[in-house]
């Protein structure tokens, strides 16, 4: 078992920036890989970005690239997501997630490919 839990939302105004942090417990961090998810009021859970277990692989949804920067620090059990220039519309829960991938240097990029879930961090852009 991995218990995620997510911190570093808030309120925000347009243009701002925030940094996620999804501290990992529970079994082998190192070994999984990673990603970041949003879901914004009456929208389906969308992938922001993920990261592969050694992070040597990176990947981003069209909608962030170049605003957001997923990261992993295995010695803190601890994925980062960097989000700069904030706009309403990344309005959302967003939640982080991992998936034992030892072995693979593959990015998840969807929601099944993912076994566990944090309890998600509120994130507020106000225009």
């Amino acid at each position: 078992q991995v218990q995620l839990v997510e911190s570093g939302g808030g309120l925000v105004q347009a243009g701002g920036s925030l940094r996620l942090s999804c501290a990992a417990s529970g079994r082998t961090f190192s070994t999984y890989a990673m990603g970041w998810f949003r879901q914004a009021p009456g929208k389906d859970r969308e992938f922001v970005a993920g990261i592969s277990w050694r992070g040597s692989r990176i990947y981003y949804a069209d909608s962030v690239k170049g605003r957001f920067t997923i990261s992993r620090d295995n010695a803190k059990n601890t994925v980062y997501l960097q989000i700069n220039s904030l706009k309403p519309e990344d309005t959302a829960v967003y939640y982080c997630a991992a998936e034992d991938k030892v072995g693979s240097i593959m990015v998840v990029t969807t929601i099944t490919g993912y076994t566990y879930w944090g309890q998600g961090t509120q994130v507020t852009v106000s225009s």
